[in-house]
């Protein structure tokens, strides 16, 4: 089973070939499609180059959703499988309002109880810092939303008359020296305690022999000296959709 899987998120899109549970031809495109639609159109092509069954489209931005839908039908000659709650899928959701659920968490949960087991914990590091939770059943029953890294360093700078922009990354000094290194020992130092705290408070009610896996984009920064279990598997999320495409070919 060969097709493209795209993760629309807020602040970037990325795609890649999803073909037999692996990835390749990856593309990450900031601003996604609609700012930057030629280079979209041209990651779906070199994607699609030697064939493929269909799309999986996960996308937390509505807006967008359109020219995802008319540019996949005329790449591929038909409409993407737009993920979301009901599809068939390696959990089940137990959750009070399903339609909620953002594409991207389901996709981490599927995608993580196939690659990882449960009960499960996966963080997702990006424009917001997502918690989800799958039981040792396999039911995915929520989890955490905390602002995200670019939020925290953004807010700082546009809040403030002399803090600068800190894009979180580089080497996270011992002691900040300067503005930009207290900045940054705030969002990565900061970072590691918010999540330390939440894994412990999840864990109270999920119990031992949790599995923890950390994804997107700022989860290595973050979690790389971390004294905890976590796995870091930077393309689960496409992993998902992959998967759950699978699921629901006909």
């Amino acid at each position: 089973m060969r097709c493209v899987v795209i993760d629309v998120g807020n602040t970037s899109t990325s795609l890649a070939l999803y073909a037999g549970g692996r990835l390749s031809r990856f593309a990450h495109v900031r601003g996604g499609i609609l700012k930057q639609p030629k280079a979209c159109s041209e990651a779906v092509q070199r994607a699609v180059r030697g064939g493929v069954n269909g799309a999986a489209l996960g996308s937390v931005v509505p807006a967008a959703d359109p020219l995802w839908r008319a540019m996949l039908t005329r790449e591929l000659g038909c409409a993407p499988l737009e993920v979301r709650a009901g599809l068939p899928m390696d959990v089940a959701v137990d959750y009070p309002e399903p339609r909620t659920i953002g594409a991207d968490r389901l996709a981490n949960a599927a995608g993580g109880v196939v690659k990882y087991g449960a009960p499960l914990i996966v963080a997702d590091f990006g424009t917001a810092l997502t918690f989800d939770i799958v039981t040792r059943n396999r039911r995915y029953i929520g989890g955490v939303i905390a602002p995200g890294l670019p939020l925290m360093t953004d807010y700082l700078h546009e809040r403030t008359a002399l803090l600068p922009r800190v894009a979180p990354g580089g080497v996270c000094p011992k002691i900040g020296r300067s503005t930009r290194g207290a900045i940054r020992i705030g969002a990565q130092i900061g970072y590691r305690g918010m999540v330390r705290e939440i894994v412990a408070y999840l864990s109270e009610t999920l119990g031992e022999g949790v599995m923890l896996v950390g994804t997107g984009g700022f989860a290595r920064w973050v979690l790389g000296g971390l004294a905890m279990p976590f796995v870091i598997d930077p393309h689960l999320t496409l992993f998902g959709l992959g998967r759950i495409f699978e699921r629901n070919a006909v």
